[in-house]
């Protein structure tokens, strides 16, 4: 049930979550008034950790000031055992080259090098949306093995975990969505469910809940099987090494430049397009199909994430192949894709949910808002499955 009153809406969240607005500099108003200290005890989740939460709970996120000396102070004695330094330190460097692989992209490199690079850019993006998201997290279509092998390079080429790990989280995400369980709670603040969940250890409960996941699909794929088996060397080569080598060895590109842009700034690029699905496109943007929830729809994040970004609709159907109810294919790339490959029998058992269920749901748990478009696909393929 949504809070009557805007301090209601305030809720005290445990040091760890207040300690992470602190490094974003977001200071939530009223944040810490929870108990003289800020901090609520420690306890279990109970049944009302993982109710739904009011989308007016995250309006918040807006408010914010910069953090005092005495408070970065307290951050780190806070944190200082928590934080993965590994982590920290990778990351630093890898945004540290970003703007320096911005500048070579658009004015050192070759014309050839620059088109590589967006081709690696879309590749791994799909790899990340077409496969590891919605074929093998979700299971929303099936495909067919010369398919399944293109997308586990891809998937590879992205370097964002090997395809059981990628899975295993985002099904905690959608089991446990906005409580301690989720890998990237969006309640914890835009720095966390962006790019900090992978700064700090797991909470408990993420790893508790995780082991409650059923997995055995996965590993039954002898692709899933060996790519995680072996996973080390196969990242490195297919993510690493050969995005920079291909340049160097086919039309005689810089080396230097070729690391930096093809590899370096490609896999910032693409791994922060990746984490606004899960930060931005839970806080800002409108909620048609379910307001009870924090995943919004955001057009803009599925520009940028091949059509990612409907993540109202995705939450609230998260077996539909494509994750929107839109049908035009420049706001969801990833769903032409899909429908490309139904189209030449990669991919078959498409599962998708009629107009009448979508309508029904909106009417029933919407924010009364539209739709950036309506789906309006004419005809749809004869392998599309109905689901309800």
């Amino acid at each position: 049930m949504a809070p009557n009153t805007k301090k209601d809406q305030m809720i005290p969240q445990p040091a760890l979550e207040a300690d992470l607005d602190v490094i974003r500099g977001r200071m939530i108003e009223g944040h810490m008034n929870g108990n003289a200290n800020g901090h609520r005890a420690k306890e279990s989740l109970t049944d009302a950790d993982f109710a739904p939460h009011s989308h007016d709970e995250y309006d918040h996120v807006a408010d914010f000031r910069l953090p005092t000396v005495s408070e970065c102070i307290q951050l780190y004695k806070t944190y200082k055992g928590k934080i993965v330094w590994r982590n920290v330190i990778l990351m630093t460097i890898l945004h540290g080259y970003f703007p320096y692989a911005c500048y070579l992209f658009f004015f050192a490199i070759q014309w050839k090098t620059f088109f590589y690079t967006w081709g690696l850019l879309y590749l791994s993006g799909f790899g990340i949306t077409a496969g590891a998201h919605r074929l093998w997290a979700h299971k929303s279509y099936k495909a067919r093995l010369p398919l399944r092998l293109f997308l586990t390079f891809c998937q590879t080429l992205a370097f964002q975990n090997d395809i059981y790990e990628w899975c295993r989280d985002h099904r905690v995400h959608h089991k446990f969505s906005e409580t301690d369980a989720d890998p990237h709670n969006a309640k914890r603040g835009f720095f966390f469910s962006h790019i900090g969940w992978l700064l700090v250890k797991k909470h408990p409960d993420v790893k508790e809940k995780g082991k409650t996941i059923d997995m055995s699909d996965l590993m039954e794929d002898p692709i899933i099987y060996y790519q995680r088996k072996y996973y080390v060397p196969i990242v490195l080569t297919v993510s690493l090494i050969l995005p920079s080598y291909l340049p160097v060895w086919v039309w005689n590109e810089n080396p230097w430049y070729a690391f930096v842009v093809c590899s370096l700034g490609r896999y910032c690029f693409s791994l922060n397009c990746t984490w606004l699905v899960n930060s931005a496109a839970h806080m800002w943007g409108n909620k048609p199909y379910d307001r009870e929830i924090s995943a919004v729809e955001n057009y803009k994040v599925s520009q940028w994430v091949l059509g990612e970004g409907w993540h109202n609709y995705h939450h609230t159907f998260p077996w539909d192949y494509k994750t929107s109810e839109l049908g035009l294919y420049q706001f969801n790339l990833t769903a032409m894709f899909i429908d490309f490959m139904a189209r030449i029998g990669q991919a078959y058992d498409l599962k998708t949910v009629d107009h009448e269920t979508i309508m029904q749901r909106v009417n029933r748990t919407g924010d009364g808002s539209e739709t950036f478009m309506r789906h309006s696909d004419d005809i749809e393929p004869s392998d599309h499955k109905k689901m309800d």
